[in-house]
This record gives C-alpha cells, sequence and structure tokens, in this order.
C-alpha cells in the first residue's frame, strides 16, 4: 500500500496527466474553421472579362487566418477552373476535376437559351473554397 505522501503525488500527476490529455484532445476544436464570404470577382480582375461570362460570388471555408488570403485562394480557384472548362467550349464543366490540388464538383441551375448558372465547390481536407458563375451562351 502506498504511505499518504506518495498516494497524494500519485493523484496529482494522475490528474495532471488527464488534464493535459484532455487540453490536447481540445486542440482541434480550437483551430476551427473559419468561413470568409468573397463578394464577386471584379471584371478587371479577369481575363478578357470572362468571355461572356461572371464570377458572381466567392465564399472560402478553412484555417486561413486572414480574410484576404483566403479570397485570394478562392479567386485563384475560379480563375483556374474557368481557364479549365473555358477551351473545351462555351458550355464545358471541369466536373470531378483536381483543380490547384482540390477536387472540384459543379452544379448547375436553371438554364435557358441566353445563359446558365453553376456553383463550383471545390474540396481538399477542411478547406473548402465555393464560387458561382453565370455564363452567357453567346460570346461576346
Amino acid at each position: 500500500m502506498l504511505s499518504s505522501p506518495r498516494l497524494v503525488r500519485t493523484i496529482a500527476i494522475s490528474a495532471c496527466l488527464a488534464v493535459a490529455g484532455l487540453a490536447g484532445a481540445q486542440s482541434p476544436a480550437v483551430a476551427a474553421t473559419k468561413t470568409y464570404t468573397c463578394g464577386e470577382l471584379p471584371r478587371s480582375k479577369t481575363p478578357a472579362g470572362l468571355n461572356g461570362g461572371y464570377i458572381v460570388a466567392m465564399k472560402a471555408t478553412g484555417s486561413y487566418t486572414k480574410k484576404s488570403s483566403a479570397c485570394k485562394a478562392v479567386r485563384s480557384v475560379a480563375l483556374a477552373y474557368y481557364k479549365c472548362r473555358r477551351p473545351k467550349g462555351i458550355k464545358a464543366s471541369c466536373n470531378g476535376r483536381t483543380i490547384s490540388g482540390l477536387k472540384c464538383t459543379e452544379k448547375r441551375g436553371l438554364t435557358n437559351e441566353l445563359e446558365f448558372n453553376a456553383t463550383v465547390t471545390c474540396k481538399k481536407g477542411s478547406k473548402k473554397l465555393v464560387h458561382t458563375y453565370q455564363q452567357n451562351l453567346q460570346d461576346s
């Protein structure tokens, strides 16, 4: 049987280890992901106005520390996605492709003879970059 001082020391050490273990288990929750809304891409920052298309909304979720870095990341992926799909034709998609290391999926909304709208979600781990674009079906 442990003497009283040894018993107290053993209990104290066990309690410290338990608290340290709980603190370690909570650290991923502390590094929670943030979501930043980045608005639309200005036409001045698009290649030739995206040839009759518009990137109308962008949102970034992940472990970004600044809105500027999150928006830069989603802007970069949105333009890379456009560059992937556009050479294949005005109605083309890069659905299922990996763009800038992220797996992208595209869902198209209502279409008509003049335009269509699509939402592209690109993910890898906790990082999720979403942009919505509108594409005119007649080249400008």
